[in-house]
Order: C-alpha cells, then sequence, then structure tokens
C-alpha cells in the first residue's frame, strides 16, 4: 500500500461553480504525476465561498473525495473574511512583501485565523497516518505544521512559502509574529524561492525566539527544522502541449496580423500592488515620450482579477485605469492607441500565442517570490513558436525571485521608471543574433527545472527527513526511574540549575523572580520526605537568597563557589585558597567589548567576571562573544581559569569551581538512591560526565550536550517534575 502525500493549500485544485471542474495548474500536474509512481494523493483545502448548507456540504464532500482524491474544509462567511481577506491577505501578505503602508490589522481577524487553521489540522488528522508525508502551503496556513506536530509527532511535515520572506525589520511590525514563526518551525522542512528569503527567516527565528541556528538547519523543541531552497517552475509540459496545437496556431496567427508591423510588449500579472503596475506606466509614459514613432508601439496588459473584496484592490484598479486613460489619451493616433488594458483572464492558448508574439515580456514586479509569467513567457519563446525571429526579450525586475535564475534577461530595478524606459528602448532595439544568445539558455533552463522537478526535489527531501520521535516517550523512562525511587522508599537527590532550566530566561536576569507555578513546584517538592533539592545556579549568593532563601532546600552560587545546605542558614565559601589576580586585567579588555557592544554589560562576581550580551543585536553580540572567547584564550591560557561560551554570556571562573566538583561536596554528606542534576548550557556539562552509579541527567533546550535526556523548556521541565512527585 502506497504511502500517502497529503497536500495541504488554501484553495483546493477545483471550481464549483456551475459545476465541479478541475485545475490544471503546474502543481497539480506535477503532484499528480507523484502520485501515480510513488504515493496515494489527497489534497485539503477550501474550496472557495461559502456553504451553510450541512446537506449540501455533505454532497460534495463525498463527490470531491470520491471522484477527484480532495478533501474540502468549509469556511463560514465570517471565517472565509477574518482568515482570507482579513489577517491572510491584509496584514501577512503585505508584510511579507514589504509593504507595510498597505498593512492592516484588526484584532478579531486572528482567532478566525487561528480557527481556520484548527479545521485544516482537523481535516489532515482524519486521514492521516503516523508514516505519511503532509506539504503545507504558503502563508495562509503558518500556525498548521505546529498544529500537526503537537497532535501526530511522527508525521513528516513540509512547509512552503510562495511568496517573500521580508527583513526581520519588516516581519515584526505584526502583532502575532512569534505566533506565526513557531507555527512554521513545527516542520520538519520549510522551503524558500532563494537563499536571501532563508536568510531573512533565520533572522526572525533568532531575533523572535532567541533560537540560533546553522545556515540549514534549525535545532529548537529537542528536534530539527531543515531549511532549503527550492525555486518553483511552470508546467513545462503543459506549455509545450499547447504551442503544437491548432488553437495555438490560429491566435498566434491573428495576432501577427493584427500587429503585423507593431512591436508588441506583454504584461501579464495580477491585479496586485506588489506588480508595480503604477510604476511600469511611469517608466512608459517616459519611454513614449522619446519613442520616435507610436504608431509601431503597443503595449499589451492582462491583468487578472485578484482579490476583489479587499479595499487597496478596487481602489489600485481604478488608479491603474486612470493612468491608462490618461496616457492613451496623450500618446493616441489615428492609427493607435498604444496600450491596451485587459481586466480579465484570456483562455491559455491565447495566453500562450500572446507569450510567443510578444517581441518583448515586460515583468517589472517591485517584489515577487518567485513570478512565473517570467518562466511562460520564456518557455513560448524561440522560432518554434512562431514568434519573433531569434525570440523575444524578457525585462525583468531584480526583486522578482525569478531574476537569480533568469540572469540573461535585461535586469532592472522597478523603482527607476527612467531605467525602465531605457531597458524597453534597447530591448526592440537589439539584434537577433543577440536575443536569441539571451533566450536560449534561459529557456533551456525553464524547461528542464519545471513545476515537476521542484516538487519532486521537495518531496524527496521530505521523504528523507528522520522522523519525529515524541519528547513524552523518550522522557518516560527518567520519569519513572524517579518515581520508582521516591515510591519505593530510597533517597533521591535532585540539583536543578534556575534561569533556562526551572525558570525561563529574561532579559532583564533582575526579574527572573521564582513565578507562582514555580513556587507553588518547589512547595511540593521540599514537603516531600526522601527527598533533597538543591537548586545550583552561576547566580550570586545574593540573588540566591533573595529569590529562593525562604524555600528549605539547598543552594550554591557562582557555578560552585559557596554552597548553603538545606539544613543550614549559614553559606560556606568553596573558594578560600584560590586566587583571583587575573581579574584587573580581565576587566579592562571586558570593558572595551562593554563599549564596542551596545545592550552588552559586564556583571563582577566575587569569584567570576561575566560579560552578558542578552540585549544586543543576537548576530553581532554572538559573533563578539566569539572573539573575545578567542581573546581571552590566548590571554589566559597559562591561568588557573575557564572560560565558559554560555548562553548570552561569556563567563570566566577559576578552573576548580565546577558546579560538578559542588554536586559532590554535597551528596558527599549523604547516601542517595538516585541523583538527578538538571540544566541548560555548558556551565551543566560538568554535573553530566559525574562518574555516579545512580545519577540521572536532563538537558534543558537543544544544544549539544552529554546529559541522558532532553527537554524543550522550563515549562517541560516543570511539568517533568510534576509528573515525578505526583502519584
Amino acid at each position: 500500500m502506497k504511502r500517502q502525500l497529503i497536500n495541504v493549500s488554501n484553495r483546493l485544485p477545483v471550481t464549483l461553480n456551475p459545476e465541479i471542474k478541475k485545475s490544471s495548474g503546474g502543481l497539480v500536474a506535477a503532484l499528480e504525476g507523484f502520485a501515480r509512481e510513488d504515493f496515494a494523493l489527497r489534497w485539503i483545502g477550501w474550496p472557495g465561498g461559502t456553504m451553510d448548507d450541512p446537506h449540501e456540504q455533505h454532497r460534495i464532500d463525498r463527490i470531491l473525495r470520491k471522484e477527484n482524491h480532495c478533501i474540502p474544509v468549509f469556511l463560514t462567511e465570517q471565517q472565509a473574511r477574518g482568515h482570507y481577506e482579513g489577517l491572510s491577505n491584509s496584514s501577512i501578505w503585505p508584510l511579507l512583501h514589504y509593504m507595510p503602508t498597505y498593512f492592516r490589522y484588526e484584532p478579531e481577524w486572528w482567532p478566525e485565523y487561528v480557527a481556520a487553521n484548527e479545521l485544516f489540522a482537523r481535516k489532515v488528522l482524519e486521514v492521516a497516518t503516523p508514516d505519511d508525508l503532509v506539504w503545507v502551503h504558503d502563508y495562509h496556513l503558518m500556525l498548521l505544521p505546529m498544529l500537526l506536530r503537537q497532535r501526530m509527532p511522527t508525521l513528516r511535515i513540509g512547509f512552503f512559502l510562495h511568496t517573500p520572506f521580508p527583513s526581520y525589520e519588516v516581519f515584526r511590525c505584526h502583532p502575532q509574529r512569534n505566533e506565526l514563526i513557531e507555527g512554521v518551525l513545527g516542520a520538519d522542512l520549510v522551503g524558500f524561492h532563494t537563499f536571501g528569503y532563508l536568510r531573512h527567516f533565520r533572522s526572525a527565528v533568532l531575533r523572535l525566539l532567541g533560537i540560533e541556528s546553522d545556515i540549514t538547519t534549525i535545532r529548537h523543541h529537542s528536534r530539527h527544522t531543515q531549511l532549503n531552497v527550492y525555486p518553483i517552475g511552470i508546467n513545462a509540459a503543459r506549455f509545450a502541449e499547447v504551442l503544437k496545437g491548432e488553437e495555438f496556431a490560429a491566435h498566434l496567427k491573428q495576432l501577427n496580423e493584427t500587429y503585423h508591423d507593431q512591436k508588441v510588449i506583454l504584461s501579464v500579472e495580477r491585479l496586485d500592488y506588489t506588480k508595480g503596475i503604477l510604476r511600469r506606466l511611469e517608466a512608459i509614459d517616459r519611454f513614449l515620450s522619446a519613442a520616435p514613432d507610436v504608431d509601431r508601439i503597443k503595449f499589451i496588459f492582462v491583468s487578472v482579477p485578484s482579490r476583489e473584496g479587499v479595499e487597496q484592490y478596487q481602489e489600485l484598479r481604478e488608479e491603474i485605469s486612470r493612468q491608462i486613460g490618461r496616457l492613451n489619451g496623450r500618446y493616441a493616433t489615428l492609427n493607435n492607441s498604444p496600450i491596451h488594458f485587459i481586466h480579465g483572464s484570456v483562455q491559455f492558448p491565447q495566453l500562450c500565442a500572446l507569450y510567443a508574439r510578444a517581441d518583448v515580456g515586460l515583468v517589472t514586479p517591485l517584489i515577487d517570490g518567485m513570478n512565473l509569467v517570467a518562466k511562460e513567457y520564456v518557455a513560448c519563446q524561440g522560432e518554434h513558436a512562431g514568434g519573433p525571429a531569434g525570440g523575444g526579450v524578457l525585462i525583468l525586475s531584480e526583486f522578482a525571485g525569478a531574476a537569480e535564475e533568469l540572469f540573461n534577461a535585461l535586469i532592472v530595478n522597478p523603482y527607476d521608471p527612467g531605467a525602465v524606459a531605457n531597458a524597453i528602448r534597447d530591448a526592440l532595439a537589439m539584434d537577433q543574433r543577440e536575443r536569441a544568445s539571451r533566450m536560449a539558455p534561459m529557456r533551456q533552463r525553464v524547461l528542464r527545472m519545471d513545476a515537476r522537478t521542484w516538487a519532486g526535489s521537495f518531496i524527496g527531501d521530505l521523504a528523507k527527513q528522520e522522523p519525529a520521535v515524541e519528547p513524552h516517550r523518550q522522557i518516560e523512562e527518567a520519569i519513572e526511574r524517579v518515581r520508582g525511587a521516591l515510591s519505593g522508599g530510597g533517597r533521591v537527590a535532585m540539583f536543578l540549575d534556575y534561569d533556562g532550566t526551572l525558570r525561563e530566561i529574561v532579559r532583564d536576569p533582575d526579574a527572573a523572580t521564582p513565578t507562582a507555578p514555580i513556587i507553588e513546584l518547589l512547595e511540593r517538592l521540599c514537603a516531600m520526605p526522601n527527598l533533597d533539592v538543591t537548586i545550583i545556579s552561576g547566580r550570586s549568593e545574593t540573588d540566591l537568597q533573595a529569590f529562593l532563601g525562604r524555600f528549605p532546600l539547598g543552594l550554591i552560587a557562582e557555578h560552585g563557589a559557596a554552597i548553603r545546605p538545606s539544613h543550614d542558614n549559614e553559606w560556606q565559601r568553596l573558594d578560600r585558597n584560590i586566587s583571583y589576580a587575573w581579574k584587573e586585567e580581565i576587566l579592562r579588555l571586558l570593558r572595551l567589548y562593554e563599549q564596542s557592544t551596545p545592550g552588552s554589560q559586564i556583571e563582577n562576581k566575587r569569584t567570576s567576571l561575566v560579560w552578558h550580551y542578552r540585549n544586543a543585536d543576537p548576530e553581532f553580540g554572538a559573533w563578539k562573544a566569539g572573539h573575545l572567547a578567542s581573546e581571552l584564550a590566548s590571554l589566559l591560557a597559562n591561568d588557573p581559569v575557564q572560560i565558559r561560551h554560555g548562553r548570552k554570556i561569556v563567563e570566566i571562573t577559576p578552573s576548580h569551581i565546577n558546579k560538578g566538583a559542588a554536586v559532590m561536596q554535597m551528596i558527599d554528606r549523604h547516601a542517595y538512591d538516585l541523583i538527578l542534576c538538571a540544566g541548560d548550557d555548558q556551565t551543566d556539562e560538568s554535573m553530566y560526565r559525574l562518574e555516579l552509579e545512580h545519577l540521572l541527567t536532563i538537558k534543558v533546550g537543544d544544544r549539544q550536550t552529554q546529559a541522558q535526556y532532553r527537554l524543550p523548556s522550563p515549562a517541560a521541565f516543570r511539568a517533568f517534575l510534576q509528573r515525578c512527585i505526583t502519584p
């Protein structure tokens, strides 16, 4: 039996009015090819519109499942308005396309976006089995990967973003920026059109969630999310088939007769403010003002209606119509109006004929994830297609993802109307040989790297991802060990790091006081008669005393420099014979780094010096920290100190002081049946390396470790402790 490939997109590849008709886009063709060969394909999505009658919903659902392998997600009018027109297209879309001036946000949209993603998740889980592949598409469903991960952890989940991903400085404008990024990170594999979009996504993950990453790997929640680049292609087979057809030939013949003595410049796009139509018209104005013979020039605009329920799109259409009317009024002659504007769709063979006949393809979006129009134009070019001898010329915006592949085009800055006007002039004047030499390699790539290749590459990489193992199953053994020791009357010791392990890390360390859940948990732990709890931290005695001094538990400060046993209120120093002569010289160096790194600060403890960069820019701070650690290693090579590059800190401490040694000092007084050590950074590794017979070690977080078990967060660790002490 074939594995399922469950493809999830906002819209199903069908139209319902007046009858059910299947779409024939590139993604449909590509996925259906794979379904026939390797997978049982199911497609989940919104069929469009609203349908409130349960009987009609049931009828449509039955037909779609049986005949089209589609599973519809029915949205109410309110959900469609809040999820699709509202949050998706009025809030997320403009930010993804670097256009915050078009950004709108209404608080009631977010619950509808969440509800819609929940509906999609339920539909997936109705049919999914743990070994299936789920491919989620685009910004409408950014929460879906994490919703699926939480409910069926072993699914292989892919997410592909068909738009750009912007700079963090733009994306951070969204009120739900963190939730959206966390939702995407539920995927095993996240795909983008270009490396630039991937890089911006990593930056947002770092700056919003504080999660560091490699170039193509983000480690989080005890698992990995892989990132990669997959430039989408066109349905090349469909174009090849149509170019051989009689209908195409008839349309092309008619176009050649209509425009036999004219140069045709073609623009095709959805009517959208990201496409730069108004700026393109400004460039056309400049070109026509200097054109020697306007009668021989014809600009054809095919503008496909888009999101007509959104106010900005209605205003844009009106403004475009006004500008085209103005230009035609200014430059029209008795024989020609230079701009022919078509607001509507054209039949596919006719569109291919337009592509083939056009001397110039003018594709100048202000920003575009890929822009398949550029690739479609290239696919229809060449003498074989019956168009201009040698082929036409593609003028392409440098801000379209396609510009990274179609670099033989005339690449322009769409914000510079003069440059675009000059490119139109140069394209029309280009000789046949140069046109052919530019077009041939682009056409070869477009036909080879088509939609099927794109889909196969992504699905192949997704299938190779190691299935996630449910974290709860991994930790069950540890829970049973602790429960068994406690319930059997054995004596148990717990050495728990504070910041990042028991308590979430916050930007201001002084604000990390115990929360109500932590207080309640500590009270329960301290009430256990056969359990000794010690908080072991890099914090000072003063901090620990202020935060936790009221609890009858042990305290270890400054990574083991001082201890306060649970039965004693007096602190004991373990560093009485250690020299700190090195501190003065190192302090001068740290001050230089503090001055040159905004947001960093120095903490001068009795036993150590700590350079904090939690409030600095994360990339700049990490870079400076690497330099500092390297410089310290060289400077202190012969001193009895150790340099720890921990979580947002670089710390210098005496070599003889570490958490492992402090643990040994504490357990030397008792015989324990089980010793639990838990922490979140490099300073805790000395505890995990202890050679003790009954040692149980837990790492909180995603960094490399020698610990036996791992939990993703302080909240998960607190839940672990609650389960350990709950019968």
